[in-house]
């Protein structure tokens, strides 16, 4: 059973990308090495500190999984491969969506988490040819239904 929510302290940081490159490496086959390569620093100096971010932890206290929210919609959220289908990404998904969140982009060539997050209750609401970088790995634009 997951840890409870916490927010994640500075000296995590390290640890966020480890499980953001383990994550993305596991599910990402179709991002070449060097999108990779460009997109990790940016992560600490542009998109972490722009979002709300909760992380799961191991009872040893690292971090197993981390989720960034802005607003009504998840920005990201990453678990690292060898803690998956343990719950840890259902457990942030779910604090976020009680904190408000409606909303997910997913990449198309991702069909494992396109599946995690339809068995969350979220339905296909659009598509968009590139993703929010321009880059040309299209996205599904993912809403929970109106209550």
């Amino acid at each position: 059973m997951p840890s409870p929510i916490e927010t994640p302290k500075p000296i995590d940081l390290p640890r966020l990308l480890e499980v953001w490159e383990a994550a993305v490496r596991a599910s990402h086959d179709f991002l070449p090495d060097g999108e990779i390569e460009l997109i990790r620093p940016l992560l600490a100096s542009q998109y972490f500190p722009a979002l709300e971010l909760t992380c799961v932890r191991a009872d040893s206290g690292q971090v197993l999984g981390f989720l960034g929210r802005a607003e009504h919609k998840v920005e990201m959220l990453f678990v690292d491969p060898v803690a998956q289908g343990q719950g840890v990404g259902r457990t942030l998904l779910r604090h976020a969506m009680e904190q408000g969140a409606r909303g997910v982009d997913v990449n198309e060539q991702n069909p494992a988490a396109l599946g995690f997050y339809l068995s969350q209750g979220f339905s296909v609401a659009g598509r968009s040819p590139r993703d929010g970088g321009g880059r040309p790995y299209p996205l599904l634009h993912l809403a929970l239904p109106e209550a």
